[in-house]
């Protein structure tokens, strides 16, 4: 027997329809302007189909030292910052979810407090200041190596996991280390590939910690120089000399939206191979039997 489609089920398409549309077309919009010439982009008219394609503003972007180094920045900050984070968060969550580990209850309690309180702005560059960390990319790594939530989230998922299994593995001689990486990460995948999207995004899409200890403008990631070219209509990072007469200081609509389209590529990109163990691993990992 077939089902009546309601008035309820009408509006409910129509308004997800809606709400699709208002994501989709600004995109859309963006596309289309990067594959126009600067001419037409100038104008400043609405369109989403280009009306000549053209690879002008990809050309440029790529000829330009300052976009490939800004962009290999933020690459580099992404793979080592995601590989720090997990390794720490992994290792951390893992020990406190043996209910034998001394202290751990005292260890959890400092985890939780760091959910609660925090030393604001000023203490934490003045901390960084007196490691010697300005300047350099562990300033951006180090003090965000993990946090709180994923530390208990994780702690969770791995107590959830069968007893027997990690008996089975001593009765074998096998030991935390070869335990850890032998049986308990091949069955995280869920949660680790959930967390590794959450530490990717949030590296690739650093931007004030890098304004605040990075004072050399050769280091900055992509983030920084596509707000000088957006939001400040030049890719100006530095004094007008040391750009040695890469970038015009007036910048196309058609290069700024090339530059938005390649900033968000790598997450768009990396995005469906992990987006099947996104949900699980988000929820297997908060749910305590």
């Amino acid at each position: 027997m077939r089902r009546q489609t309601s008035l309820f089920d009408v509006c409910n398409a129509g308004m997800f329809l809606l709400l699709s549309l208002v994501v989709v077309i600004p995109f859309l919009y963006m596309l289309a302007v990067s594959f126009s010439s600067a001419m037409e982009s100038a104008g400043g008219h609405f369109y989403i189909i280009p009306k000549h394609v053209m690879l002008d503003a990809y050309r440029y972007l790529f000829s330009t030292n300052r976009f490939v180094r800004s962009l290999s920045n933020s690459v580099y900050i992404s793979v080592v910052g995601t590989l720090i984070n997990l390794f720490v968060s992994i290792t951390l969550s893992y020990a406190l979810s043996k209910k034998n580990l001394p202290g751990r209850q005292v260890m959890l309690m400092f985890v939780f407090i760091t959910m609660l309180f925090g030393g604001g702005l000023i203490p934490h560059y003045l901390l960084i200041k007196s490691l010697g960390l300005i300047n350099t990319y562990w300033a951006l790594l180090l003090p965000g190596a993990t946090n709180a939530f994923t530390v208990l989230v994780m702690k969770t998922f791995f107590q959830n996991l069968p007893a027997s299994l990690d008996e089975a593995a001593r009765i074998d001689g096998a030991g935390e280390i070869r335990i850890l990486f032998s049986i308990v990460l091949p069955l995280s995948k869920p949660i680790v590939a959930t967390f590794s999207l959450f530490f990717m995004v949030h590296h690739w899409n650093e931007f004030f910690a890098a304004v605040i200890y990075l004072s050399d403008a050769n280091k900055w990631p992509i983030q920084v120089l596509l707000r000088q070219m957006v939001v400040g209509g030049t890719a100006d990072v530095g004094s007008q000399a040391s750009l040695e007469g890469e970038m015009a200081t007036s910048i196309g609509n058609n290069v700024k939206m090339a530059a938005i389209l390649v900033a968000m590529l790598p997450i768009v990109a990396v995005y469906p191979f992990l987006q099947k163990y996104f949900a699980k691993g988000a929820l297997i990992g908060s749910i305590k039997e």
